[in-house]
């Protein structure tokens, strides 16, 4: 789910670009972002800046759980780059795959400095999705795709306004068809139109909850105001709620290697500004009729290199160690940023 926000402009160290003189041109081509084309566009060149501090004006790398690592604000002169809105990274912590929310696949490749800190972006491609028939749909209530997991032989990916979750062979990813739509448990009247999926995760096999896929809406909601969520398989199978904080959103999740689950929040309105948190959630809790909720192990507003957080990503290392990858959705606005942070688990 995409959402502009004026309060996005006044983000520290980012220059705001002629607000004022060119507020007709801004006007236009923030109405435009909505219909942006469908072609597929293949690779794209990407410009990346540096982010070596989270913390606006500070040198600490601490925060809550996890020490920052570094991360990159991604440009380019191709109108292809945006609508970032779920990422999946590779083993290696070097290539990734994700979706945008015009119905696009993104994958490509992070360069490491000799600090293994991200340095640029390279082989960055952009793909069109294609449907059950193989055509590439252009209407965007159709190809809104907000989340993706990844296993071994399949993507997963999950839509909102048109609810589902469509699987692709993974090796055919970019060119195939979707293989089918997933039955989500859910009652799909309980689905908000732009509220809908935000969450597609794996869980770890040897957890509670058995390899299963879940998913976790981004606002739909019960009559108690908790957020609707499902386990579609497994010995766990059904649907749970998630404790709603407002204003917080859910905008996407991935397990940790113990199974617990990483939840990504995102606050995003012009009334209480713009902020992001991280909540865990004991993989033991989540079951069929349960409530669930965890603690927050990672918070920041806007006086850190945030924007509009939306795609998160666990991977652990050959060692053990556990990284944690960022992704934001800039809506195709020149108010806003793509970017991509990197943390590590600190426990």
């Amino acid at each position: 789910m995409g959402e502009w926000c004026a309060a996005c402009a006044w983000q520290a160290e980012v220059p705001v670009r002629h607000l004022a003189a060119g507020a007709p041109l801004l006007v236009a081509l923030l109405l435009s972002s909505s219909a942006i084309g469908q072609d597929t566009s293949g690779e794209i060149p990407i410009n990346a800046r540096v982010i070596e501090h989270f913390e606006v004006g500070s040198d600490e790398t601490r925060f809550g759980s996890f020490k920052f690592v570094g991360g990159l604000e991604l440009t380019s002169s191709s109108r292809h780059l945006g609508g970032m809105s779920s990422i999946r990274m590779d083993s290696d912590r070097q290539h990734f795959i994700g979706v945008m929310d015009t119905g696009k696949w993104f994958s490509g490749r992070i360069e490491r400095d000799d600090g293994g800190r991200m340095a640029a972006i390279g082989d960055f491609r952009v793909t069109v999705m294609r449907d059950a028939t193989g055509s590439e749909e252009d209407r965007k209530w159709l190809v809104d795709a907000e989340s993706l997991a990844v296993s071994e032989t399949d993507l997963f990916v999950g839509f909102e306004r048109e609810h589902r979750v469509d699987r692709y062979e993974r090796q055919a990813f970019s060119y195939g068809a979707a293989v089918e739509s997933l039955p989500l448990r859910i009652p799909i009247e309980e689905f908000r139109n732009n509220r809908g999926l935000e969450t597609v995760a794996l869980a770890p096999p040897e957890g509670p909850l058995g390899g299963a896929l879940i998913i976790i809406s981004e606002r739909s909601l019960n009559t108690a105001g908790n957020i609707y969520g499902a386990v579609l398989d497994g010995p766990r199978a059904g649907v749970f709620f998630v404790r709603r904080d407002p204003p917080f959103d859910v905008t996407d999740g991935a397990f940790l290697p113990d199974g617990d689950l990483l939840l990504l929040e995102r606050r995003f309105n012009i009334a209480d500004g713009i902020g992001m948190r991280i909540r865990r959630i004991e993989a033991d809790a989540i079951r069929p009729d349960a409530t669930v909720d965890g603690e927050i192990v990672l918070e920041a507003d806007f006086g850190f290199q945030i924007d509009n957080m939306e795609g998160l990503d666990v991977v652990e290392g050959p060692d053990g160690d556990v990284s944690l990858i960022l992704v934001s959705d800039d809506n195709h606005s020149i108010l806003q940023r793509s970017l991509l942070l990197e943390f590590r688990l600190a426990e």
